[in-house]
């Protein structure tokens, strides 16, 4: 005859009955995933601290020898011992480089881009806003420390990724493929891309990478949808009842800093200008459609129209990868 299980083997037993619950789903069948939306309201009359320090914490602990950071309304940006990438993300000044074998000199506006290697420090004669990423790899040479995307003739409309349309406003500024754009680094990528309707997707937390969209214009109702829940949707086991919880939706506003680290479902829809940053760089084969999984769940579970999982019309006829 066996035995009563003693006190001590019943709290072994649930804590390992907890464990295993924890790391299967929650009681809707979803499973819990680390990868989670981030958003600093940089427009915000505070400039939103709180947001913004837990989105560079998630940012620095994802990415070790990066950080980021908002310098709002300076002239100035001190000279520092490693490579950033500084976005104009509001004012317009002339601005000099100084620190280096050269004085450079450029306007600079909204959209823009100042590569700042080290020992390189930033002068402007107004005040301008800057999201700076600190970046471990040295750029090239030949890559030039300013990088204006409305006003540099070698940068123009480039349909594809988040923007397909025929006649789309998407101008690549610093990318991995010769083919794509004239500036090439992989340590960051970055394109300015007015998103109307982008196919959803994930990038691999193996051989993918980080994302971010810096929004500089918002028509009414431009939004993101996000979901950490790729196994799933790939999978596509879920319940009726999951639905509501698969995908979240948040209304975006000019100079909110959203963070999309790998491993997290996105779409951008409504209209939304943003500079969409990459770290590392964008590599080839890491955007993976899941829109032909949406749908199919959406069939599976015979949802209504407002029921329905939403999902990109014509990225959802087949797998798509880029």
């Amino acid at each position: 005859m066996l035995s009563a299980p003693s006190p001590w083997h019943l709290a072994i037993i649930s804590l390992l009955l907890f464990l295993f619950v924890g790391c299967a789903g929650t009681p809707l069948g979803i499973e819990n995933r680390e990868a989670r939306l981030s958003i600093a309201r940089l427009g915000s009359a505070d400039g939103d601290p709180e947001g913004f320090a837990s989105l560079r914490s998630a940012f620095r602990l994802r990415n070790p020898g990066h950080d980021v950071s908002f310098q709002r309304n300076t002239r100035a940006l001190v000279s520092y011992s490693k490579t950033r990438a500084a976005f104009v993300q509001t004012g317009e000044a002339r601005a000099e480089i100084s620190g280096g074998a050269l004085h450079r000199s450029s306007n600079l506006t909204v959209g823009d881009i100042v590569i700042l290697r080290p020992g390189e420090g930033l002068l402007t004669d107004a005040p301008l806003s800057f999201v700076v990423f600190e970046v471990p790899d040295n750029p090239p040479r030949e890559l030039p420390s300013y990088v204006r995307p409305d006003w540099d003739l070698s940068i123009t409309d480039t349909p594809g990724g988040c923007a397909e349309e025929e006649g789309a406003y998407r101008r690549i500024l610093l990318t991995w493929k010769p083919e794509v754009g004239p500036y090439i680094w992989h340590g960051l990528n970055a394109h300015r891309v007015r998103i109307s309707d982008s196919f959803t997707h994930y990038h691999p937390v193996d051989g993918g990478f980080d994302e971010f969209y810096l929004v500089q214009m918002v028509q009414p109702g431009g939004s993101i949808l996000t979901s950490p829940h790729v196994e799933a949707i790939e999978s596509r086991n879920v319940a009726r009842d999951a639905v509501p919880e698969l995908m979240r939706l948040d209304q975006l506003a000019v100079g909110d800093l959203v963070y999309l680290p790998r491993g997290l479902i996105h779409r951008g829809i409504g209209g939304v200008l943003a500079q969409v940053i990459t770290v590392p760089g964008f590599r080839p084969g890491a955007e993976i459609g899941v829109d032909h999984h949406l749908r199919a769940i959406n069939e599976q579970l015979q949802l209504t129209a407002d029921e329905s999982i939403p999902f990109h019309q014509s990225a959802s006829l087949e797998a798509v990868v880029k």
